[in-house]
């Protein structure tokens, strides 16, 4: 699939929030069996440690604002990104998610809500984070969030992406445990969205862990 076809076209909206009910109500029914598994997620990963290290480091150096952790399920990568320094929020669609969240972390804010229609005035974060939080998003529908993250972000504010990498095989989807996934490759998301105004920073490509199944990556793009 061309990046030509994945430009935001508003008459997907429908679909949109179709997609992120039927996400939503999958991450409630799971929450706590969720919680459980993946605990303190970053924990025992030293590679995807270092690039939310990376990250964070950019924002505090630019100092443009608060970050957003979008589609922060229970709050870890809040945790970790407010024990580096950052004034940090969480959002997400799943009300299971966010209460764990608010019990876990009871210092931090988090909050229910939709990643592409956030609260925010235009140009007021220094940084988003979507870690795995795009993968359920049929890959149509990806402008919409790179739309909304480039309307908060000030100029010059960075994102930083984590999702299932295809090996640079083909977009495709799969049986993710909680509800349909799918796996990008690295390049072809970059280039989405450069797209929708983003220039890319850097990127990490890490293989799977014996528990895991498919690749990791990581790309760090920057508001131009």
């Amino acid at each position: 699939m061309g990046v030509e076809l994945l430009r935001y076209d508003a008459d997907v909206d429908s679909t949109y929030e179709s997609h992120v009910s039927t996400t939503a109500q999958a991450y409630d029914t799971i929450a706590a069996e969720y919680v459980t598994l993946v605990g303190d997620g970053l924990a025992s990963l030293p590679l995807d440690r270092s690039i939310v290290s990376a990250f964070a480091d950019l924002v505090l150096r630019d100092g443009t604002g608060p970050v957003g952790d979008l589609g922060c399920g229970p709050g870890y990568v809040s945790s970790y990104l407010h024990g580096l320094g950052l004034k940090v929020f969480g959002v997400d669609a799943s009300p299971e998610l966010v209460g764990h969240a608010r019990r876990i972390y009871p210092d931090l804010q988090f909050s229910v809500g939709s990643m592409t229609t956030l609260d925010n005035a235009d140009e007021t974060l220094g940084g988003i984070v979507a870690w795995y939080s795009i993968i359920h998003a049929p890959p149509v529908e990806i402008p919409k969030y790179f739309a909304e993250f480039h309307r908060v972000l000030a100029p010059g504010g960075h994102l930083l992406l984590a999702f299932f990498e295809s090996e640079e095989g083909p977009l495709v989807p799969f049986d993710h445990k909680v509800t349909t996934a799918y796996r990008w490759p690295v390049g072809h998301l970059a280039e989405v969205a450069a797209a929708a105004g983003f220039q890319e920073v850097g990127r990490m490509l890490r293989q799977p862990l014996e528990s895991e199944r498919f690749r990791r990556g990581h790309l760090i793009l920057r508001k131009v």
